[in-house]
């Protein structure tokens, strides 16, 4: 990942996605091909465009692969 174009930017980006709290968790799945994110979001229009604005979508090193609501039950405050 880190020797990909733009990393610097990317990384950055997440980062202040992280700050603002829209990302909660993110992690590589399996040989990190594919990465999860679990986000805070109103909406999958929502998601959308807040990684629209991500360095890597115009290049397609970002693609969204799917989108699912997820309500916690267990553990949830």
């Amino acid at each position: 990942m880190r020797e990909q174009s733009r990393w610097d930017e990317h990384a950055a980006f997440m980062d202040a996605l992280v700050e603002d709290g829209f990302v909660v968790l993110g992690r590589p799945l399996g040989d990190g091909a594919e990465f999860l994110l679990i986000v805070d979001a109103e909406s999958e229009q929502a998601v959308e465009a807040r990684l629209a604005d991500d360095p890597w979508t115009p290049m397609g090193l970002l693609r969204i692969a799917r989108i699912e609501r997820w309500e916690i039950l267990l553990g949830a405050p």
